[in-house]
């Protein structure tokens, strides 16, 4: 890659999301589509037509998702771009990455530079093993709430009963579709109330599931 696409450019505000082997397809799917349509309902004009979104891995190529789904990614770790905003997902997959080094570096090393570190699901929990989330407030799925503050030994707040949780620069949601929320609140936070509700509506995201999730 060359220096110029090394670095992000004035243009551009880049969002990544990490990928990695089985990975929960929701919980980066659902951001990417909230990130990708904020983009596009800007119509070319304001700070939102900027944004765009690279999926990044530690090698590059396809990553296969927890339910099967194969998905070719935008760059390596080597050559990742810089980034605005970082998302890591959960899935079965962080019980592995929680233990890779090189993806607890990356994350260290992006964690430094972006202006939002953010995870969906158990993707906390490899933000908690790259020791990111110490003395901080973070979620996760409702299923993994005990076995990460085991993991946390007391120096993390872990909540639950939130869909996501902001905490400085860090924003953590719970399990698959909280991601949805959280990327939507950010999406506020960057461009304004109007432009969240705008691609909310245009996503036609407004849930009234057909069965009580409460069993």
């Amino acid at each position: 890659m060359t220096e110029e696409t090394q670095t992000n450019g004035e243009d551009e505000f880049t969002v990544g999301i990490v990928l990695f082997d089985q990975a929960e397809e929701l919980d980066w799917v659902g951001p990417f589509e909230v990130f990708t349509m904020a983009h596009e309902v800007a119509n070319n004009t304001g700070e939102a037509a900027k944004l765009r979104v690279v999926l990044v891995s530690e090698s590059g190529g396809i990553a296969t998702g927890a339910k099967g789904l194969r998905n070719e990614v935008d760059a390596s770790f080597a050559d990742a771009p810089a980034f605005d905003v970082l998302l890591i997902p959960g899935g079965i997959g962080t019980r592995a990455e929680r233990e890779n080094p090189v993806m607890l570096d990356f994350l260290r090393k992006k964690a430094a530079e972006v202006q939002w570190l953010t995870s969906v699901c158990t993707g906390s929990a490899v933000l908690e093993a790259a020791g990111l989330t110490k003395g901080k407030r973070i979620t996760t799925h409702w299923g993994y709430i005990e076995a990460l503050r085991e993991l946390a030994k007391g120096e993390t707040e872990i909540l639950e009963k939130v869909r996501y949780v902001r905490d400085g620069h860090l924003l953590t949601a719970a399990g698959v579709s909280a991601g949805i929320d959280m990327a939507l609140w950010l999406v506020g936070e960057l461009y304004g109330v109007p432009h969240a509700r705008l691609t909310q509506k245009v996503m036609e995201y407004d849930p009234a599931p057909p069965y009580a999730a409460d069993v």
